[in-house]
C-alpha cells in the first residue's frame, strides 16, 4: 500500500475469504442476474442490450445513441450497433440524418412495442425471484443501501 492510499476499515479487510467481500457479493448477484435475463431475453430473440434499449425507448421516446448507451451500460459504439440491429429488425426507427448535430433519436414501432410487451412478463419474473428472496421488511433499505453505494463510487 502506497503511503497516499487510505488504510481499508477493519470491516473490509477482516474477511479472510475473498467471496465474502461486498463487491464479489455484488458482482456474484450481478452475473446471476445477467445470466438469468439473457435466458429469459433470447427465447424473445433479444439481448439484454436490446431489451433496455426497447425498455427505456417505451418510457423515453427519442433518446440518442448516447444517452441510451449510459443508460444501458454499453459504449457508445456498442450502443450504435444494438440501434442498428434494433433497427434492421423493425423494431425502432430512427431518421435518416440528423436535425441538427449528430444524434438521431430512436422511437419504438409497433413491432417494437409488441416486441417488448412478449418479453417483459419473462423479465420481471425474473427480477421477482431475486426480489422474493429478500425479507420484504429489508427491500427498502437494500435499495437505499445500493443507491449510497453507486454515489458513493460515481462522486
Amino acid at each position: 500500500m502506497r503511503e497516499s492510499e487510505p488504510a481499508a476499515p477493519e470491516s473490509v479487510r477482516s474477511a479472510d475469504d475473498v467471496t465474502q467481500h461486498v463487491g464479489y457479493l455484488l458482482k456474484r448477484a450481478q452475473a446471476a442476474l445477467r445470466g438469468a435475463m439473457d435466458k429469459a431475453v433470447r427465447e424473445h430473440g433479444l439481448t439484454v442490450p436490446q431489451y433496455s434499449t426497447l425498455e427505456l425507448l417505451a418510457r423515453n421516446p427519442g433518446m440518442s445513441n448516447a444517452d441510451l448507451a449510459r443508460a444501458t451500460f454499453v459504449t457508445r459504439q456498442s450502443g450504435n450497433v444494438v440501434l442498428r440491429g434494433l433497427q434492421e429488425a423493425g423494431l425502432i426507427s430512427r431518421p435518416a440524418t440528423a436535425e441538427h448535430g449528430r444524434a438521431r433519436p430512436a422511437s419504438l414501432t409497433e413491432e417494437g412495442r409488441a416486441r417488448l410487451a412478449s418479453v417483459q412478463a419473462a423479465v420481471y419474473a425474473v427480477e421477482h425471484r431475486m426480489v422474493e428472496s429478500i425479507p420484504p421488511g429489508r427491500r427498502a433499505a437494500l435499495l437505499a443501501d445500493l443507491e449510497r453505494m453507486s454515489a458513493a463510487l460515481e462522486g
